[in-house]
């Protein structure tokens, strides 16, 4: 498997969509920064019991990562040999997620904010999603961001697509934090967004509601 995580300077044309949505007005139902939570009901089985960190949303679609799907198959060192990123063994490690059903080769980090680099791109304060090799050159010498996880694929919505599936009620949707995005027990990550909405998976049903 191929991981797309480029320099900066590549980075820029890939991001064009990102950007703008970021520093789009988040008025008007656009929920840049959320957790999308997969209603018991979703149609998808891609996405079923998935949680998704929302990067990207305005007039022009969404880009988002899913955070509690463990990637199989690949463990870090492996992609820093196929980089030919030095150390390894590294000093540091990313846990390794599958971000999504779109370009799964391409890889994305998604981490703390006290870490950033020319491309660079902040989600909501105190996240921060990078898709540069920089990165993980820092984490493999010791450096790099307080937290993070590096997601293979992303899930993407093109415009209205995603408000028609919150209409629908296949998500609910909760501002993200540190805890769920970063949280290492991935099998509790929806009980536990959830339970931020005070909401019990049991009581869920087909009824149209929003968080």
């Amino acid at each position: 498997m191929g991981c797309a995580l480029r320099d900066g300077a590549g980075c820029a044309t890939y991001f064009a969509m990102v950007s703008s949505t970021t520093s789009a007005v988040r008025a008007g139902g656009y929920l840049t920064g959320n957790l999308l939570i997969a209603m018991p009901g979703m149609q998808d089985p891609r996405f079923d019991h998935s949680v998704v960190c929302l990067c990207a949303h305005s007039a022009e679609g969404a880009m988002g990562l899913v955070v509690n799907r463990p990637l199989a198959g690949m463990a870090f060192d492996d992609l820093l040999r196929q980089l030919s990123i030095e150390p390894v063994p590294p000093q540091r490690r990313l846990r390794m997620l599958s971000g999504g059903p779109v370009e799964s080769g391409r890889g994305f980090v998604l981490h703390s904010d006290d870490w950033a680099t020319e491309g660079s791109l902040p989600v909501m304060p105190g996240l921060t999603l990078t898709a540069s090799l920089d990165i993980l050159k820092a984490v493999a010498t010791g450096g790099g961001p307080r937290e993070g996880v590096l997601a293979l694929g992303y899930a993407g919505w093109a415009p209205g697509q995603l408000e028609d599936e919150i209409q629908r009620n296949a998500w609910l949707n909760v501002p993200a934090d540190a805890s769920l995005v970063f949280r290492e027990d991935t099998g509790g990550t929806w009980e536990a967004a959830l339970a931020k909405l005070k909401v019990d998976p049991a009581l869920l049903s087909g009824a149209a509601g929003r968080a």
